[in-house]
């Protein structure tokens, strides 16, 4: 099963039920499960215009979770990317609404415009003030007579939803949501198709591409580009965005489809700050999950032109369990580093051997990447290559700062550049390392005993001995054969180094964590990246 689930029939209701107990009271539902999944404000005494939305499951948070004051009085859940019955959505407006109507915001798909259209007729004709709005948003196929309706919804339950709230009746909400819905455009991209409990996945895009203009069922998009970072991806959805857009202020929605990573849409989010529509937009909403596709990897952009009054109506409170609020994009005052942490450097100072010497140490590092990646992957997070190669472009990106003719100051110095620039417990041992090897050559100690030193240190604030399965394997015996030469040393460190493949646990480290069938025939990769470097010293 590749879906934490029960059983396939039951997966809505038991979602349902699972909003509605983590709601804290404040949504309930109506009777008639199954057929009837209508998720409700508990608080709703009908003396307000009711806002009604909803439409198939698998797009959580939406459309539940945007239930509650200052948004949606009740969602209409159907099957998983099917539209809900007429009959519940009947049941939804009959059950929130009162003397002042009920406006239903309506996706743009033919199920649910049939079904909630037909539920609307049905309700005025028992005597109910109903209006219902269509949402078509989507911009990804522009010649498409119905556009989709997809994430920019949400701009429509916030805005139509802060009016109600505050009284205006059911005439002034409907003419506020048509005008939100004319000013909104959305797009989206994914890596990958989402995956429907029960159903077989549909593997249409390859990989190395994207999907551009993909619907949010999973639909295919306008297009499949390659997948070339989020610049990229930005670039190719702004372009659309941009078409016929008003150089006025915008507020942007920024939607997880489901499968990507907070870290990715964090990313996505500067980038898009910082792209040629960057500079109109105000406000903020996400990024987050808000109408996802199941667990589809892909975001989508919703874009709205700020009218007068909209700016108070975004930020007004609402109590959605899965509304993230709405921010003012400002740049931020970065404050400055706290006394004792902004280093004292040693003058730099120029010795292009040195230099030549400590960019070419740099280069094998980088060039061992992806090597160093994949043998992390199998003991730890995959990541100790690039945690080697960032803090290697780091240092040649300081190099003419580097007190380059002064070799203790430069241990310490690289010490200093490394404990800022290189991540995770190795970038603290082996500035530790460098600064102890500083400490003992200012002591007058030759290279090969501060460096000793240096390990020393490493090893004792560390905890690593030999056979612990960490770089001091290769370490440790390559300096121990400094003094008979490179080659012997290189020779020491490539046998520390393969040793480790043999052993199957490991005391130190995030190998520690791993059982031996996983470590077994795997070098552990700082021991690698030693020998390595000690080889290349060698040639």
């Amino acid at each position: 099963m590749q879906h934490f689930i029960n059983e396939k029939e039951d997966m809505v209701t038991e979602a349902i039920n699972g909003t509605i107990a983590a709601s804290g009271g404040k949504l309930t539902r109506l009777d008639g499960y199954p057929h009837i999944r209508v998720v409700v404000r508990s608080d709703w005494d009908k003396s307000k215009v009711a806002l009604v939305s909803g439409g198939g499951s698998g797009h959580e948070p939406a459309h539940a979770g945007f239930v509650g004051a200052g948004m949606l009085t009740a969602a209409v859940c159907g099957d998983v990317f099917a539209s809900p019955s007429v009959d519940a959505v009947l049941a939804g407006i009959l059950a929130v609404t009162g003397p002042a109507g009920c406006l239903l915001i309506v996706k743009n798909y033919t199920g649910d415009r049939l079904n909630f259209g037909l539920a609307a007729e049905r309700a005025r004709a028992f005597g109910h003030k109903v209006s219902i709005v269509i949402v078509d948003d989507d911009v990804a196929l522009p010649d498409l007579p119905q556009a989709r309706g997809v994430a920019g919804t949400l701009f429509v339950h916030k805005i139509a939803g802060a009016l109600a709230e505050n009284g205006a009746n059911l005439e002034a909400c409907t003419l506020a949501a048509k005008r939100v819905i004319s000013s909104t455009r959305s797009i989206g991209m994914s890596l990958d198709t989402c995956t429907v409990p029960g159903s077989l996945k549909e593997d249409r895009i390859p990989p190395g591409m994207a999907e551009l203009g993909l619907g949010i069922h999973g639909e295919a998009g306008v297009e499949q580009v390659a997948s070339s970072g989020a610049a990229d991806a930005i670039a190719l959805m702004t372009e659309k965005l941009a078409v016929d857009m008003h150089k006025t202020p915008h507020v942007a929605l920024i939607n997880n489809l489901g499968g990507a990573s907070f870290l990715e849409m964090s990313i996505l989010t500067q980038t898009l700050l910082a792209s040629d529509i960057g500079a109109n937009i105000r406000h903020i909403i996400g990024p987050d999950a808000l109408m996802t596709a199941l667990d589809m990897h892909g975001f989508s952009i919703s874009l709205m032109e700020l009218a007068t009054g909209d700016e108070a109506l975004l930020a007004q409170a609402v109590d959605a369990p899965a509304w993230p609020g709405c921010n003012r994009v400002q740049v931020p005052d970065v404050l400055p580093l706290p006394d004792g942490l902004s280093p004292i450097r040693a003058p730099a100072s120029a010795h292009e051997p040195t230099k030549a010497f400590l960019i070419a140490c740099c280069n094998v590092l980088i060039s061992s990447e992806a090597d160093l990646n994949l043998l992390d992957a199998k003991s730890g997070d995959g990541d100790t290559g690039s945690t080697l190669a960032s803090a290697a472009r780091a240092l040649i990106d300081a190099m003419d700062t580097l007190p380059l003719a002064d070799h203790t100051q430069l241990y310490r110095a690289i010490g200093l550049e490394l404990s800022q620039t290189m991540g995770g417990s190795s970038g603290v041992l082996l500035a530790i390392f460098f600064a102890a090897a500083g400490d003992a050559s200012s002591s007058g100690l030759p290279m090969k005993d501060a460096l000793h030193a240096g390990l020393d240190r490493m090893r004792q604030i560390g905890g690593a001995d030999p056979g612990d399965r960490t770089m001091v394997d290769a370490l440790l015996p390559a300096l121990g054969q400094l003094g008979a030469g490179l080659d012997a040393a290189a020779q020491a460190a490539r046998k520390g180094a393969d040793y480790t493949a043999s052993l199957t646990s490991a005391n130190a480290g995030r190998a520690s964590y791993i059982n031996a069938e996983q470590l077994e025939g795997h070098t552990d990769p700082g021991a690698e990246a030693v020998a390595r470097l000690f080889e290349h010293l060698a040639r």
